[in-house]
């Protein structure tokens, strides 16, 4: 009986992956190395999969490392993929290199996000993303998505939210069409109700736009890049990714040198007792998963 549950489990799963992926069985089958019969008899619930197949399919499928481990559960085996904690001890080299690149890419701000927006670790220049930010979005752990576009973090500072929030938007929900998930589904209609209605004219090329963010000193335009782990083999690292931003012009290049140079010498000029509270308020390596 045990066995039939399994085997339903783990069939419906890959069907449900396959069509969302929106491959036939002989397509899937080709992209596996397997056969098309194969592939039938397993989603129907009438051949208990191997380890090894399953890994091939859930490879073809392109899921991520969680998921694989969760198809894999559903067929009754154990995980193949570890999920480490940022404290333990086979990270630490990870931590290091992150606190390098973050430290690096000053006097620009630079995070590390974990699904869902979560802050894990960040340089001393996204201050400029917290100024004026309502106290409640700050308390740890900071969730980036939702200060960037809450009407009392950065949103109304961002003077063209229309047309950058539904960048943000779009992006989650392909995220979410390329792996479902019901509270990724929340979380971006929550963030969507932040963000401005905009018509999309005959002229509309996308909404790969700088960010047009006002500060203390002046409006700054910065864009975003992306960089995840590509390799990892590791559910934590895999599910981090590195966002970086940079000026889109030179006149937001000076500014942040300026705000940078201001924040060394605030910091070097407070009381231990504030410059501890500084501290505290800054992003660091975050080591909760």
């Amino acid at each position: 009986m045990n066995n039939t549950v399994e085997q339903s489990g783990v069939g419906a799963e890959l069907r449900r992956w396959r069509r969302a992926r929106r491959l036939s069985q002989l397509e899937l089958a080709a992209l596996a190395d397997t056969t098309q019969r194969h592939l039938s008899f397993i989603e129907s619930g009438r051949s208990q999969p191997g380890r090894a197949i399953l890994i091939r399919l859930a490879e073809s499928l392109r899921l991520s490392l969680r998921e694989r481990n969760d198809l894999l559960g559903k067929a009754g085996y154990a995980p193949v993929f570890a999920e480490s904690g940022l404290n333990e001890t086979a990270l630490r080299p990870v931590r290091t290199a992150l606190e390098q690149i973050l430290h690096g890419h000053l006097p620009y701000p630079a995070l590390v996000i974990a699904p869902y927006g979560r802050v894990v670790a960040a340089n001393d220049a996204v201050e400029v993303f917290t100024e004026d930010a309502a106290p409640e979005l700050l308390v740890p752990p900071v969730n980036m998505l939702r200060l960037m576009l809450h009407p009392d973090g950065m949103a109304r500072r961002v003077r063209n939210l229309p047309e950058w929030g539904r960048h943000v938007i779009e992006n989650l929900r392909a995220r979410a069409r390329r792996s479902p998930d019901p509270r990724l589904d929340a979380f971006t209609d929550e963030l969507a109700a932040y963000v401005p209605q905009t018509p999309v004219g005959p002229d509309h090329l996308g909404f790969s736009v700088p960010m047009r963010l006002a500060s203390a000193d002046g409006e700054l335009r910065l864009i975003t890049t992306l960089t995840s782990f590509a390799t990892a083999t590791d559910i934590t690292l895999a599910e981090l990714h590195l966002e970086a931003f940079l000026p889109a012009d030179q006149a937001t290049a000076e500014l942040l040198r300026i705000r940078a140079e201001r924040h060394r010498g605030d910091r070097r000029a407070s009381s231990p007792r504030a410059s501890e509270e500084l501290k505290q308020r800054q992003f660091r390596i975050d080591p909760r998963r």
